[in-house]
């Protein structure tokens, strides 16, 4: 069964990152934004800031117990020729601002690889600020500093092929990414996958011709997580060998070293559990023994909403609903998810 209202309910419950955390990240991003661009050094060299990451593609989720919860930006900077033999100078210029500027300079801050970060009140949040290059081709690049090298990205690019396979499945795809990342993150069910390998694996999956032999084939929330796992899962089975993943934006960067073959595989063994724990709920005919499926799934956070009925005739529960077409619609129509971004 699909207890369409139990999953809207664990969505905006349980998953989603609450909007005033949202709202908070968006804040804080501004004010360092804010920080840079009033460094007389530092502006002629600034361009523009670009969200990165689950942020702007809205697959951002609560973190675990109270952990922080991050947002990644990027700065571009004007290319510098005279930066070219040491690249470590982009992310320097962003560090020594944040270093040497009130609030931040007695916040914790560093640099990474590929970043600057700053670190929020008892660590419950961090943004993390990734300098980069925009070239008369228009490609972006990032600067690797610790192997001093640049590094192909498009950032822009992955969250417009977000948005057109979140459409093809029905606005479903970032809900269904949501609720894995809560598997992974909140339930412990795998560790080393990064979240994009994960929305990518997922992504990749949702394909417009499924809907020409079925059209509600992501018709709703749990149909949608339904299947999309299953051909994932079908995906995996065929590769025992960690297969080469590139970026979907068509940057032509492979992801490749975010994972190793022992990661994969882990993640592989996985996900082929997860797809038949989803089956198994999902074919459930029984409305007690679906919940208890999906529960020991996802927990005690999937139940239904306060104020509503806990019976089989409960708005969208059954897999083959008996309710008028209008409210079956309404129970499994696009709903505003708090955790959502932008």
């Amino acid at each position: 069964m699909k207890h369409a209202d139990y999953f809207k309910n664990f969505l905006d419950n349980t998953v989603n990152l609450p909007q005033w955390q949202v709202d908070l990240l968006s804040s804080r991003v501004e004010s360092i934004y804010k920080c840079l661009t009033a460094d007389p050094d530092l502006k002629p060299l600034i361009k523009k800031k670009i969200p990165q990451g689950s942020w702007p593609q809205r697959t951002i989720i609560k973190p675990v117990n109270g952990n922080a919860f991050d947002g990644d930006v990027m700065v571009q900077l004007v290319e510098d020729p005279d930066w070219a033999d040491d690249l470590k100078k982009y992310g320097n210029a962003i560090y020594d601002v944040l270093h040497k500027t009130s609030p931040y300079k007695n916040m914790p801050h560093g640099r990474k690889c590929r970043c600057v970060y700053v670190n929020y009140a008892e660590n419950a949040m961090h943004v993390d600020i990734v300098p980069f290059v925009l070239r008369e081709d228009g490609t972006q690049w990032i600067i690797n500093r610790d192997d001093n090298k640049w590094e192909r990205t498009d950032t822009d690019g992955f969250t417009d092929w977000m948005k057109t396979k979140d459409a093809i499945a029905n606005k479903r795809l970032r809900e269904v990414i949501r609720i894995m990342k809560f598997l992974r993150d909140h339930k412990n069910s795998w560790t080393g996958t990064k979240s994009i390998l994960l929305t990518t694996l997922l992504g990749e999956r949702v394909e417009s011709w499924r809907k020409v032999l079925d059209s509600g084939y992501y018709g709703d929330l749990p149909t949608a997580l339904f299947h999309i796992v299953s051909d994932l899962d079908e995906w995996l089975q065929a590769r025992p060998t960690k297969p080469i993943i590139m970026d979907p934006s068509g940057s032509g960067t492979s992801f490749d070293h975010r994972w190793t073959q022992e990661t994969y595989a882990h993640f592989r063994n996985r996900i082929h559990a997860h797809a038949a724990e989803i089956k198994a709920a999902y074919e459930e005919e029984d409305f007690d023994e679906s919940v208890k499926k999906w529960q020991a799934l996802f927990g005690d956070g999937f139940k239904a909403p306060k104020g509503s009925g806990s019976s089989s005739s409960s708005s969208g529960s059954t897999k083959f609903s008996s309710v008028s077409s209008a409210a079956a619609a309404a129970s499994t129509s696009t709903v505003k998810h708090s955790g959502r971004a932008g």
